[in-house]
């Protein structure tokens, strides 16, 4: 079996901060995989003319799967970068939350940090 991708590692995470209750981590890791998901929605094109639709909606469509698209496929490195980026986001908050004077808030940001860059195995 290879090496678990960076998807794996972070839903693995995700359990063990659940089974530990470390709230900061669960959120951390929920964001993150979040973001993964919504980089993976094509973006909405104009509505496609429905073949059968629905008895109970106007020009709805109908039927098994009528309304479901394919998602895009995300590489590790498209996933990473993601990640990454999530952990930039999180320490250039920190730090506008430090110069605003909430020490504690950017303390969290800077642990969600150091969190998702634990499960991405990079350095902060």
């Amino acid at each position: 079996m290879g090496t678990p991708s960076v998807r794996d590692q972070l839903r693995r995470a995700l359990g063990d901060a659940l089974k530990s209750r470390d709230m900061v981590a669960v959120s951390a890791l929920r964001s993150a995989l979040g973001a993964i998901d919504n980089a993976t929605a094509v973006p909405a094109g104009p509505a496609a003319a429905a073949s059968a639709s629905s008895p109970h909606i106007a020009g709805a469509p109908a039927g098994l799967g009528a309304t479901e698209t394919k998602r895009r496929r995300l590489s590790d490195d498209d996933v990473s970068a993601i990640v990454r980026a999530e952990v930039t986001e999180r320490e250039a908050a920190a730090c506008d939350y430090e110069r605003a004077g909430h020490a504690d808030r950017a303390g969290r940001l800077r642990r969600e940090a150091d969190i998702l860059a634990a499960a991405l195995a990079v350095e902060p």
